[in-house]
């Protein structure tokens, strides 16, 4: 094993977080909170990680054999400039790294090809021609429409200065990609936000309904920025011919009785007396594409029935104990869509009127959509961990993902930690996987591997079963 480095980064973070105040939009979830905290933290270098210590696993049941395999940084851009990681998806044996906001972004979708899971090889790059923009979100689908038959990948855009004068080319939305190829991704479409007072498209889903493709976006702010105008956070997108997007329907929040008609977009003064943010910052739908969940944070997890996306209808939402600050940052879902993840990104652990804790995860039986019941709440050590570094992403939950009664969260400094849920009204932590200095974003789960994007790191490949599978489940010969 090499020798353990540690790195001095402190100033590093300083200088970010200076810059988070000074451009919100950029870098921080709740760009609109008071004293945004910013979120791009150090960059390694190949050379760095190979200094760093090895990560940390200790697990049981069906994960304890689950092993970091590979580590791999992206490659530098075009420019000479080293990107840092934002989400990860994986299709048909190949991972799809989006980037983040460092060294002036426009990092793009990197693309590895996982046939050896010990030895990715990024292969292709693309989605990074918008000037001043950053890539956070990808997700691939096979797609069969009249218009287009193959891998259809839409990739989220965000202005990393929004509406600045002296960049008229930059705009947010959504590009979209042929990636039939992975090795030669097209270009189809863009859905571009015209508007440039919105950010851009923060996070997003595809999935189909027979023969028509549907793209849901969460552009967050739009409502505020817009007054309610042309753009909403929440938006249903028909991308059956994905060199003409369409749109077909955005949300309201001023539809709900809850909220009051002069809702100025953002700040809602909700009926436990709290005034609560409230925006759109992720969405995805079940495996049939009948029903939507949204994280509109505070407002917590909306779910629309848009079987027919023309005419959605709300059927209900999660909700909060009055001391419970809200955040519902993104969701997943168990037990074929009866069972309702929620993770609450949570950086300030502290506020008057609110319990004392960071960001953790909430589980609901959503059987009946009109009223989802919590079943339980699943924190860590971190989450009243109140010790330095406080106020940063390190200790709270970000995103999950279910693979059968396993749940996956990254979790920033946590890594990944895995849980068991087969009972989810007691959730128990069965593994965890912590790299030296870990700043883990995204995860992603396929049969026999477990992805993860280390902000500052690159991508992380652990595998199950002894690691004796390759990226297809395929035995080595």
């Amino acid at each position: 094993m090499k020798k353990k480095k540690k790195l001095i980064v402190n100033s590093v973070l300083v200088s970010t977080l200076a810059l988070s105040v000074l451009s919100p939009t950029a870098f921080a979830h709740d760009a609109m909170e008071i004293g945004g905290i910013g979120k791009e933290a150090y960059v390694f270098s190949n050379e760095e990680i190979g200094n760093l210590g090895k990560a940390e696993t200790n697990g049981s049941k069906n994960l304890k054999h689950l092993r970091e395999a590979a580590a791999v940084q992206i490659e530098l851009g075009e420019d000479g400039r080293q990107n840092n990681a934002a989400d990860v998806y994986a299709h048909k044996g190949f991972a799809y790294l989006g980037t983040h906001t460092a060294n002036g972004a426009n990092g793009g979708v990197r693309v590895f090809d996982l046939k050896d899971p010990s030895n990715p090889v990024e292969v292709a790059q693309f989605a990074h021609e918008i000037p001043h923009t950053w890539q956070e979100k990808v997700i691939v689908k096979t797609v069969n429409t009249p218009d287009f038959k193959g891998d259809l990948a839409v990739v989220s855009l965000q202005q990393t200065g929004r509406n600045r004068a002296d960049r008229p080319d930059s705009f947010g939305g959504v590009l979209l990609y042929d990636v039939t190829d992975p090795y030669n991704p097209v270009r189809l479409g863009f859905h571009k936000l015209e508007d440039r007072r919105v950010t851009g498209t923060h996070e997003l889903y595809l999935t189909t309904q027979g023969n028509r493709a549907l793209l849901l976006t969460s552009n967050p702010y739009a409502d505020y920025y817009t007054h309610n105008g042309q753009y909403q956070d929440f938006e249903i997108i028909d991308v059956s011919n994905p060199a003409e997007p369409e749109k077909l329907w955005g949300f309201d929040p001023r539809d709900l009785p809850e909220v009051p008609a002069n809702f100025n977009g953002y700040h809602w003064n909700a009926p436990d007396g709290h005034t609560r943010p409230v925006f759109n910052h992720s969405v995805i739908t079940d495996n049939n594409g009948h029903y939507a969940y949204v994280s509109m944070w505070d407002l917590g997890t909306v779910i629309f029935d848009i079987r027919d996306p023309e005419n959605p209808q709300y059927l209900g939402r999660t909700d909060y104990r009055d001391d419970q600050k809200g955040a519902a940052h993104s969701a997943a879902l168990a037990r074929g869509g009866n069972i309702l993840i929620e993770t609450r990104e949570i950086a300030n652990p502290h506020g008057a009127g609110y319990e004392s804790a960071y960001g953790y995860t909430r589980i609901f039986d959503i059987k009946d959509k009109s009223n989802p019941v919590l079943l339980s709440e699943f924190t860590t050590d971190l989450t009243y961990d109140f010790s330095a570094p406080v106020q940063t992403f390190a200790k709270t939950v970000h995103d999950p993902k279910v693979h059968g009664n396993t749940l996956y969260l990254s979790y920033y400094s946590g890594g990944v930690i895995s849980v068991d849920i087969t009972d989810p009204a007691n959730p128990v932590e069965i593994h965890r996987y912590t790299s030296d200095q870990a700043n883990v974003w995204g995860v992603f789960v396929d049969r026999n591997y477990v992805l993860a994007s280390d902000m500052g790191q690159g991508l992380k490949v652990l595998l199950k079963n002894n690691g004796n599978g390759n990226a297809n489940g395929q035995q080595p010969k």
